[in-house]
């Protein structure tokens, strides 16, 4: 990106704060996370004007709402074409939305690795767990972790499952990488 053109951070930044928003609704309705909870409140209510009325017209599929992953995608395709309408450059309809799905994805992965490494840091303060924060974290990183803790033996009380889930992430991450730059 042209870090000289003030315009090209604001669009770049304003589109990147709400697509992580957007993709924090997805992931919290993924992991089926306390609704009520006061961060889940805030997302729902600052993603809600633009979710329901592409949900009345895209139904979720097998548990997965569709309406907001296209409206994440959408939100990608738009940021890339005034980026690069701003800095004179040309975007192919297809390039953009291979795109679109590769940072979708990339977002995933990433949200889910911060998630671990947060939720870590904050285990070393004993946190309360009845902060809505630590509440969500532990939702979104449980699907991950738990079934590497059952795996794992017993470390003298050291859980090194976050380690491990981490390493994966970071190795799936790399791969979605490769399989887009073979495209």
């Amino acid at each position: 990106m042209n870090s000289e053109n003030p315009f090209v951070f604001l669009i770049d930044t304003l589109f990147d704060l709400y697509i992580i928003v957007l993709m924090l609704r997805f992931l919290l309705q993924q992991v089926r996370a306390d609704y009520y909870n006061p961060v889940s409140q805030f997302i729902v209510k600052a993603t809600s004007p633009v979710v329901m009325p592409v949900r009345r017209i895209v139904p979720g599929f097998g548990g997965i709402d569709v309406a907001t992953v296209l409206l994440i995608i959408a939100f990608i395709c738009v940021k890339v074409v005034l980026v690069s309408a701003l800095q004179g450059f040309g975007v192919s309809l297809a390039g953009l939305l291979l795109y679109s799905v590769h940072e979708f994805l990339t977002l995933a992965i990433n949200v889910f690795m911060f998630a671990i490494i947060i939720q870590a840091i904050l285990s070393w303060v004993n946190p309360d767990p009845y902060n809505p924060v630590y509440s969500l974290l532990s939702s979104i990183t449980a699907p991950l972790l738990r079934p590497v803790q059952r795996m794992m033996p017993s470390m003298g009380g050291l859980d090194l499952s976050p380690m491990v889930v981490l390493i994966g992430l970071m190795f799936l991450k790399r791969l979605v990488i490769y399989l887009f730059q073979m495209m």
